[in-house]
Parts: structure tokens; sequence; C-alpha cells
């Protein structure tokens, strides 16, 4: 795989409280070493909860990350530090986001989805490790510096998630000077998923027997590449990248209403559908547009 841009990245049940499962504790307060059944073991305690509500969990060595990364974005921990993935299917909107609006609503005027999937990320790691060190990251989160806390594509790279389709990946490209941003495609989704968050474990390190896994190049033809890159960068829009595979599962028409709509247009577009109070919050719609650089999905 050839280096990364430096790009914060993809832009690629019910939600009650009481309807995660109660997960054990992984380990005690002291350090552990992980063999590859222990990262099963943690994968599918917060796979188990968040799978009914739309996510995928995929784990990773901290080092494989930062080896594609100047020091500036790598992450602090030890290089054989466990770290987990959290990507969100097609599955989400209606599992999670619609019941999580229909019970808690809204709150401030940062992005509904952000707030959906920072509750329910939070309230798995809550009950899945108690008493465990993790740094949680989400992907719409900055530094001071106003770099992204976590690369997301690249996360989902080194995880063999989806592949991270570059500029560098295409052999002999027709852009000349032109910069095109590069675009994860999931081997069963396509396009049609988005990065979530990234969870490092401070006292827990994986053995050298933990062997990275290679994402599926499901885009394995340089016609093909060039069709996806210019596509998510020169028609992202139409939205046809997603499409570069045949998924198994699409956005439902809901879903592509919502992330369709301008940033400043969706709490508005929350009330038609319900799920905010019909009184005007004008002054909430500025706020949040003004934040956003376009919403994703």
């Amino acid at each position: 795989m050839t280096s990364p841009p430096v790009s914060s990245g993809y832009c690629n049940g019910d939600a009650k409280e009481h309807h995660y499962p109660q997960c054990l504790a992984l380990c005690s307060h002291a350090e552990m070493a992980a063999t590859s059944r222990n990262v099963e073991s943690v994968t599918g305690l917060l796979e188990n909860s968040l799978s009914t509500l739309g996510f995928e969990v995929y784990p990773l060595k901290v080092g494989w990350y930062n080896s594609l990364l100047p020091a500036s974005l790598r992450l602090a921990s030890p290089d054989d530090s466990l770290a987990l993935v959290v990507l969100s299917t097609p599955a989400m909107f209606e599992r999670a986001f619609l019941p999580f609006m229909e019970e808690r609503g809204c709150q401030g005027v940062t992005d509904p989805i952000d707030q959906c999937v920072k509750h329910c990320v939070t309230t798995a790691v809550s009950q899945c490790f108690p008493g465990q060190t993790l740094d949680v990251r989400f992907d719409y989160e900055l530094l001071p510096s106003r770099k992204p806390k976590f690369l997301a594509q690249t996360a989902a790279h080194v995880s063999g998630a989806a592949f991270y389709y570059q500029q560098s990946d295409v052999t002999e490209h027709p852009w000349a000077e032109r910069k095109m941003f590069g675009v994860c495609v999931h081997p069963r989704f396509g396009g049609w998923f988005a990065i979530r968050a990234l969870l490092v474990f401070g006292d827990v390190t994986l053995g050298s027997e933990v062997v990275q896994p290679p994402p599926p190049d499901c885009v394995p033809t340089r016609e093909g590449r060039i069709q996806l890159l210019e596509a998510f960068n020169l028609r992202w829009q139409d939205w046809s990248y997603r499409d570069i595979i045949p998924p198994v599962q699409t956005y439902s028409q809901k879903q592509r209403d919502y992330f369709s709509t301008p940033p400043a247009q969706r709490f508005a577009l929350l009330r038609s559908w319900g799920l905010l109070p019909k009184e005007d919050h004008q002054s909430e719609s500025n706020s949040y547009a003004q934040s956003e650089e376009g919403g994703h999905g």
C-alpha cells in the first residue's frame, strides 16, 4: 500500500440504552498481552453490542497505522497496542439514528448523526469494557492544530475493513498535476458506509502472531480505479462512486434524502419527520451550518 495523503478520510435494532447486552470486562487494570483469540474476544464484545445497530468493528495494531503516517499524525500509543475501528453500514440510519432521534432528540447544534454515533459507541464501550483505559476518537473530532484526531480511511485500510484507493494506486494516471483524493471501498457495501470511530486500548498489547490482514482489492483494474476516483472527486454529489461494485445493501431513500440535504436544512427535514419540535430553530440551523463543511455519510 502506498502512503495516504494527509486527509481526514471519508466524506466513505434499537438505540435504547437498555437494549445493549451486558458485557464482561476484558481484563483487570493490569496490562495484558493479547493473542489472536483474545483479539477476537475483544472485537466480539463490541461487535455484539453494535452490530444490531448497524455498525461493524475491526481490530488493528497501532503500529500498522503509524507506519504509514508522518510523526505529526501518529497515535501516541505503543506500536503493539490494540485499536478497533468502527464503521457504520446502511442499516445504521434506521436501526440507530431514527430511534435515537425519537427517544432522545438532538441536543444543541452539533450534527445529529455525530451525536447518535457518539452515544452508541460510548454506551457500548462503558458496558463492554468497564475499567479499561481507552482513547475513543470520532471521525468529526479535530486536534487543537485543526488536524483530525485520526485518519479514518487509513485506519480502515490497515485493519482490512476496506481498501483505500488513492491516486498513487493508478499506474500512469491521466490527471497530470491535478490532485485526486482517495476513497475507501467496502467489499460488501461498496461506498455505502462510513468510518466513524477509532478506539485505542491503553493496556492491551498484541503479540507478533497477530498478522495484518490485507483489505480486499474490490477494484483491481486501472480502468476501474480511474472510474472510481473520477466519480468521487468530480461527481461525488451523484453518489455513483458508491456503486463501483455491486453492494449487498445501499442507503434507504429516507437516508439518501437526509444526506442529500444541506446541513443547514437538516433540522427542518427532521422536524418535518416529526423528530424535532416544530418551533423555529433558525439560529441553531445557522450555527450548525457554520460548523459543517457539507456533512458526511
